[in-house]
């Protein structure tokens, strides 16, 4: 959840660390703070509660010149949001700091074996155990003394340390939590992600669990655990710095709700034709296991969950086997059957979201075939792989996901196609079809970006509203399910998602002339049905806000606002009927006055469980 950006170098240090927090705020903006090694060998350690703005603006560009140095942005876990809990942590001495995103599970009996031994803790947090363990472990040589600690911690962590024994190095780790090393000329970085040095070098080592890095403005040396040194290979980023800034618009969510068409292009590129036939190369070496399958579960958390739902129901209709979507956070915990006839597709932007990966490593060690969906090269869920399918999408920086949602669908309705296509359950032409129409949907997604003037008259309208209900049925249910957590995630208002023919089993309750209702009353096989659940609102006196299509000369009976989307099959539906819920979100939270990039209490990569 936390950020973590470090640097060693013949450069000063503060200034490299405040500019990669700032590309990590995303990550979490609870407090923010930074650790230098100033020229007289001692740690200078300026930390602040709040957003990184509240760290800058009392250090007020008196920042010390030296280095190596550390920094972190943090989402709290353990312990209030205040100065004294902010990163970096010190040890007793003063000469060691520390920054670290996760949770040391077993901090509780490790702090109470330190106190007894005499040492001083300060914070509530279980990161300052950590510093305080490798004290104990020093004797001169930093690696080592994080290897011995790490031994003997258990959980989830990335971690940066610093010595002032030790003024060219800094030591990073990981375990289950991402950690990149940057490879620049004459000086090394550390990151939680990309953009915080995108600026400094494109090339990266992505660090797999349990490395132990030694960073020095001469190379990285990389340690397992156990001592022993190993070789990863080193990914060369090929997209820029202008990829990852506002570009001009007023938020990032903004910014990655208009980049839409062009993330949506991408992840086609390669994988359907000019004349629509469907495939995806990256599954031809899992293509045996596929056609012996017999059941399918598609896993996520959050908005992932709801492009798996949009799976779940493509996969048994096209394929003709059963599939199901299963939460991540509750998958571990109460696991439907797994054998070697069991696909489990993991859906993750990042690709490091603990509730995924830890069902994920269940359903492999239990024989299933893996196949992920993920933004980030490299990442965690990759290496749980059998198989893995890139968004494509770019660098998405808003806590909010939006461009990875549609690129999640996107690629889930990909597979659900090859996947019909290998085992022989589509013809051929039918899959074609499909495929011409993906191949519509940038068009149309830009015409239906067009729609935004009306999006945010009716926002303007609605901002005061403090309760929202969304339906939909079919492939619409999870877009409403969706369109309810993008409002909730952004303006903070309450909202609901509900499949549309449940509306009379309760939630009708809520339902008065102040309870707008969203409906997704696309075209498709059961329109009339959502339309009678239309009806069934209108009659309780509810503004009624309808998705349709173009060409609907029914709707407007049944909702007295109708937002006309373009045509499109059923199946394919989902990815332009969400845009006017994007908007429709983003401009009730920009009337509401929200912080729209980085919403209270979220954080982007749900690292932790």
């Amino acid at each position: 959840m936390c950020g973590i950006v470090g640097y060693v170098g013949p450069r000063d240090a503060a200034p490299i660390l405040i500019e990669g927090l700032r590309r990590l705020e995303y990550r979490g903006y609870d407090s923010a703070g930074i650790a230098v090694m100033t020229a007289n060998g001692k740690v200078f350690i300026e930390k602040k509660a709040g957003k990184l703005t509240n760290l800058t603006e009392h250090l007020n560009g008196d920042t010390p010149a030296g280095g190596p140095g550390i920094g972190h942005t943090r989402w709290a876990t353990h312990g209030l949001p205040n100065d004294t809990n902010a990163h970096p942590h010190a040890d007793c001495t003063g000469q060691l700091a520390l920054i670290h995103n996760g949770i040391i599970e077993n901090y509780v009996e490790i702090k109470a074996r330190l106190v007894a031994e005499g040492h001083r803790f300060i914070s509530e947090t279980d990161t300052e155990v950590l510093a305080h363990l490798i004290e104990t472990k020093y004797h001169g040589d930093l690696v080592e003394a994080v290897r011995a600690a790490l031994g003997e911690v258990r959980g989830a962590y990335a971690i940066g340390v610093m010595h002032t024994d030790h003024p060219e190095r800094i030591v990073g780790a990981r375990m289950n939590v991402p950690l990149i090393v940057g490879l620049g000329d004459g000086e090394g970085f550390l990151a939680s992600d990309v953009p915080a040095i995108l600026e400094h070098t494109k090339n990266v080592v992505i660090l797999h669990e349990g490395d132990i890095a030694d960073v020095t403005p001469t190379g990285t040396r990389i340690l397992s655990l156990d001592g022993t040194e190993v070789q990863r290979d080193t990914t060369e980023i090929r997209w820029d710095i202008e990829a990852a800034e506002k570009g001009g618009f007023p938020h990032f969510t903004l910014k990655e709700i208009y980049e839409q068409p062009h993330a949506i292009q991408e992840s086609l590129r390669g994988r359907v034709a000019a004349n629509g036939s469907v495939r995806l190369t990256e599954l031809d070496g899992v293509a045996d296991r596929l056609r012996e399958i017999d059941r399918v579960y598609i896993v996520g958390c959050g908005t992932a969950s709801y492009a798996a739902h949009v799976a779940a129901y493509l996969i048994q209709e096209w394929v003709g086997i059963p599939a199901t979507m299963q939460v991540g956070s509750e998958m571990r915990y109460s696991p439907p059957p797994l054998d070697e006839r069991t696909l489990v597709i993991g859906v993750s932007q990042s690709g490091e979201t603990a509730d995924t990966l830890a069902p994920l490593k269940l359903a492999a060690e239990r024989g299933a075939a893996i196949v992920v969906v993920t933004n980030v090269v490299g990442s965690a869920i990759t290496r749980a792989a059998d198989a893995v399918c890139y968004l494509q999408a770019g660098p998405e920086i808003a806590v909010a996901s939006t461009k990875a949602f549609v690129t999640q669908v996107l690629v889930l309705q990909m597979i659900a196609l090859h996947l019909a296509g290998l085992r022989g359950t589509m013809p051929s032409n039918r899959i074609r079809t499909y495929g011409l129409a993906l191949r519509t949907l940038p068009r149309l997604a830009a015409q239906t970006l067009k729609l935004a003037p009306q999006i945010k008259k009716l926002a303007q309208r609605f901002a005061g509203a403090r309760d929202f209900i969304f339906i939909g049925r079919g492939v619409g249910f999870p877009i409403a399910m969706e369109g309810a957590l993008k409002l909730k995630e952004l303006s903070y208002v309450h909202a609901e998602g509900y499949a549309a023919g449940e509306l009379k089993h309760g939630p009708i309750a809520l339902l008065d002339p102040e309870t707008p209702l969203v409906a997704i009353a696309t075209q498709g096989a059961i329109y009339e049905k959502v339309a009678s659940n239309v009806a069934e609102a209108r009659a309780r006196s509810a503004p009624v806000i309808a998705i349709a299509t173009e060409g609907d000369d029914q709707i407007d009976h049944y909702a007295q606002d109708v937002i006309y989307v373009p045509e499109t099959p059923e199946a394919i539906s989902p990815v332009i009927a969400v845009l006017p819920l994007q908007i429709l979100a983003y401009e009730i939270a920009v009337a509401r006055g929200t912080d729209v990039d980085q919403p209270r209490n979220l954080a982007k990569s749900v690292t932790v469980e």
